[in-house]
């Protein structure tokens, strides 16, 4: 089933600002809010949707490229959104200042939270991995050493000494947030924040494990394989789920997320799923033609030039782009011919272009059934 236009389910216009964005997402968040849907699943599946459709608009570089590639941009853990492992609790965390300082909450008259105790999660990761052309057309699979936090052995991520120390924290009574009632002018408002005392874990420890010192956490390295798709682009993230931080006594892991840095090529330039190569003949080259030798990602190949090329022409080899990033279709490699002119001439030369000077065969001639620069231009990208 294909997924909903994000524009649309924050229901902006494709160019809505950033302050109608966020004032749709509040919309949205209000009305879908599962303490006043409790129960309703269909309502928390349009409030995560929300959320998601928030993640990305509100960015404007992961918003340019959900304009330019939709949904694809993000597929085979892309950049942006949350892969489809969306939380309630990740969208607590990350959008409750949207709701003007009150983070949790609920509304009066429509129950107590449904969410009850909060599970923690460890902080997410970010590192840049650089990748030459050839690893981005074919994908590739890279190792790397990351410092992060694991859970501690000693206590078994608890914190407590013997893993055992443990008590129900008498301030939340074991909730690990605490609540209040605020009169608003659209009535009652149930606020809910972490727990001062346990700070959200419900439990508070009596003897510390002497190894993390009962934060449940110790550092340490990892070495990491990640599997990057063909035709990620500069600046693309690769999420990897349950990679990043440990959380503090217990609770879920923070997501790694990969951040793609592309390496120049000396010869082949990129431009979206194509590539270009700036080719320079001599002037005996473009008059009498030749066969030469262009790069490609995948090593060198010769391409015939014919007799009268005019620079300014464009050469395509299908197929020897980049790939999509979502796997369907492969970008083209665009030869741009110019012609060399030289700067310096000894006089034999000159004799020899003062002769070509004075023939007819040598004056401008354009090919008036190309129609000039510009219908050539047009009916390339046609």
């Amino acid at each position: 089933m294909a997924k909903r236009d994000y524009y649309e389910i924050l229901e902006v216009s494709r160019d809505a600002s950033q302050d109608e964005i966020k004032k749709a997402y509040r919309q949205q968040a209000l009305k879908y809010h599962p303490d006043k849907n409790p129960g309703d699943k269909s309502a928390e599946e349009n409030f995560k949707k929300a959320a998601e459709a928030y993640e990305v608009l509100r960015d404007p570089a992961k918003r340019s490229k959900y304009d330019r590639y939709g949904h694809a941009a993000f597929e085979n853990g892309g950049a942006g959104g949350f892969g489809g492992g969306m939380t309630m609790e990740d969208i607590f965390s990350q959008f409750g200042d949207i709701f003007g300082g009150f983070g949790d909450f609920g509304f009066g008259g429509f129950g107590t939270s449904s969410r009850g105790r909060g599970v923690t999660k460890g902080s997410n990761l970010r590192v840049k991995v650089k990748l030459n052309l050839r690893e981005v057309v074919t994908g590739v699979e890279k190792k790397i050493k990351v410092k992060k936090y694991v859970a501690c052995t000693s206590c078994n991520g608890t914190g407590a000494k013997d893993g055992s120390s443990m008590a129900t924290c008498s301030t939340c009574h074991g909730s690990g947030h605490v609540t209040r009632v605020t009169n608003t002018f659209l009535g009652q408002m149930q606020t809910s924040s972490t727990c001062p005392t346990c700070h959200g874990d419900g439990q508070v420890i009596q003897e510390k494990c002497t190894t993390c010192f009962g934060e449940g956490v110790v550092k340490s390295e990892e070495v990491i394989k990640i599997n990057i798709p063909a035709g990620v682009a500069e600046g693309m993230q690769v999420k990897m789920s349950g990679k990043g931080n440990a959380a503090r006594r217990g609770g879920m892991n923070g997501d790694l997320l990969v951040i793609i840095q592309e390496e120049k090529h000396p010869e082949l330039i990129r431009d979206g799923s194509d590539l270009i190569h700036n080719l320079y003949l001599s002037i005996p080259q473009a008059v009498l033609g030749d066969t030469v030798e262009i790069p490609t990602v995948d090593g060198k190949a010769k391409i015939k030039i014919d007799s009268g090329t005019q620079p300014g022409r464009v050469l395509r080899l299908r197929g020897k782009g980049v790939p999509e990033v979502n796997g369907y279709g492969r970008g083209d490699l665009l030869v741009h011919i110019n012609v060399w002119i030289p700067r310096d001439l000894d006089k034999e030369e000159q004799k020899t272009f003062e002769k070509m000077k004075q023939s007819d065969n040598f004056a401008p001639q354009p090919d008036k059934s190309e129609g000039g620069f510009f219908s050539r231009m047009k009916n390339f990208f046609e």
